[in-house]
């Protein structure tokens, strides 16, 4: 991991980002596990909407993050 010499201008909301993208990560990770276990194709797709909305997050949570640095 890199260090930075100084810190974002705003603490707070980097580390709300970065459990966000830790938290969205972990849930994705979870739905995918479920999805071919899923009773039946209704299921596997509300699996997968949920999990593409998680990873729209966290791409954005990802480009706020590089904006602060």
């Amino acid at each position: 991991m890199v260090e930075r010499f100084l810190e974002a201008n705003d603490p707070v909301l980097e580390q709300v980002l970065k459990w966000t993208v830790e938290r969205d990560a972990a849930d994705i990770r979870q739905l995918l596990e479920w999805l071919p276990n899923a009773a039946n194709r209704r299921d596997q797709r509300a699996l997968l909407s949920r999990a593409q909305s998680l990873m729209t997050e966290l791409e954005n949570a990802m480009n706020e993050l590089n904006e602060l640095e």
